[in-house]
């Protein structure tokens, strides 16, 4: 979907409009209903025990992932792409970020803790945390294996390898790849594997495509190097292209 919708547009009546609006509003309701079946399936996915004793650096010292739960049974983690010697964090990932520092209070009423995670040590986390202004708590699995087994990390040599991402043997640009894992913690303290979803998948973290998709250019990302070839850190963009009301002087 990377396409423009906008080409020789059809101006017709309101009635008209209303008429094909109606017989769209149709589609949209039939794929609200496959999305609730889908997200039905999804939940009854089997689950896999953690074995391992992933620890993390943290604000609060090291943690095993059973402590990042912080009292909740259930754990959702983004992979942000920030590799080990990287001076920066991802900027398609930091568009996700961007998304995401409100989300904790609300999920947190529905027993859900949402954190991010990334291979970066905690000291460089923190100094492109603070430049970006986010509150999330985010922390480093600096020298886990976690990020390697759940397939956003492989080591930086072997980068140009075919690797499995989201399933298939692909190619990625980079030692880091994006994704989101989730896991539930039950009453003895055990934890398991429930979800990850990785690539597109991670695209309805983002209402900002939800917007593009119902405006007239749609994405309009025709011709670029890859879909998100556009998007800067949100302190990069030209200031001819943030767009802030500003109040005028008396």
């Amino acid at each position: 979907m990377s396409g423009t919708a906008m080409e020789n547009p059809k101006v017709v009546t309101r009635e008209e409009w209303t008429k094909a609006r109606v017989a769209l509003l149709a589609k949209e309701k039939e794929l609200t209903r496959q999305r609730d079946a889908l997200a039905q399936e999804r939940q009854q996915l089997p689950w896999v025990r953690i074995e391992k004793n992933y620890m993390f650096e943290t604000a609060s010292g090291k943690k095993p992932l059973g402590e990042l739960f912080s009292g909740k049974s259930q754990l959702g983690i983004y992979h942000f792409m920030f590799g080990p010697e990287w001076e920066q964090g991802c900027p398609s990932c930091s568009l996700i970020a961007d998304h995401l520092d409100n989300l904790g209070m609300h999920l947190a009423q529905r027993d859900v803790r949402l954190l991010v995670v990334s291979q970066a040590p905690l000291a460089k986390i923190d100094t492109f945390k603070k430049r970006m202004g986010w509150k999330f708590p985010w922390v480093s699995s600096f020298g886990s294996e976690f990020n390697f087994d759940f397939g956003v990390s492989v080591k930086r040599e072997d980068a140009a390898k075919e690797h499995m991402y989201n399933y298939v043997l692909t190619k990625f640009p980079s030692e880091e790849r994006p994704g989101m894992s989730v896991f539930y913690r039950d009453a003895s303290g055990e934890v398991f594997h429930t979800y990850s979803m990785y690539g597109r998948g991670l695209e309805e973290l983002m209402s900002i495509y939800m917007i593009l998709d119902r405006v007239p250019k749609g994405r309009d990302e025709a011709g670029l190097a890859h879909g998100m070839a556009w998007v800067r850190h949100h302190d990069r963009y030209p200031e001819s292209n943030v767009v802030e009301v500003k109040s005028a002087r008396t």
